[in-house]
């Protein structure tokens, strides 16, 4: 059975950092593209960040790029986001989710159609 486990969400204050995990189990990490997702309040599921099987290649959102990073320990089946300068905007559910498909196919799907399994998610509030 597959499970996606997300955890370090929290409230932090606009401007602030965190770091959120995800530990996968019961699949073959390193032959899966990992992706972060974000849900908000009466929005729409969007895409956030993904990275390649080997770390090699990531993609972000327009929206949190170059405060966003994304990467992936295959020894530990753990994908992070490092989140800094967040923002009010940030404020969402977030979902780690795997995917068979090569990172750059993952980024083609916003809604995260693409992806095969899903965590539970993680909620994050950012504070004005």
């Amino acid at each position: 059975q597959v499970q996606l486990v997300e955890s370090g969400g929290g409230l932090v204050q606009a401007g602030g950092s965190l770091r959120l995990s995800c530990t996968a189990s019961g699949l073959t990490f390193s032959d899966y593209t990992m992706g972060w997702f974000r849900q908000a309040p009466g929005k729409e599921r969007e895409f956030v960040a993904a990275v390649s099987w080997n770390g090699g290649s990531t993609y972000y959102a327009d929206s949190v790029a170059v405060r966003f990073t994304i990467s992936r320990d295959n020894g530990r089946n753990t994908v992070y986001l490092q989140m800094n300068s967040l923002k009010p905007e940030d404020t969402a559910v977030y979902y780690c989710a795997a995917s068979v498909l090569p990172a750059h196919a993952v980024r083609s799907y916003d809604r995260g159609d693409g992806m095969d399994y899903w965590g539970k998610g993680t909620l994050v509030t950012v504070s004005s």
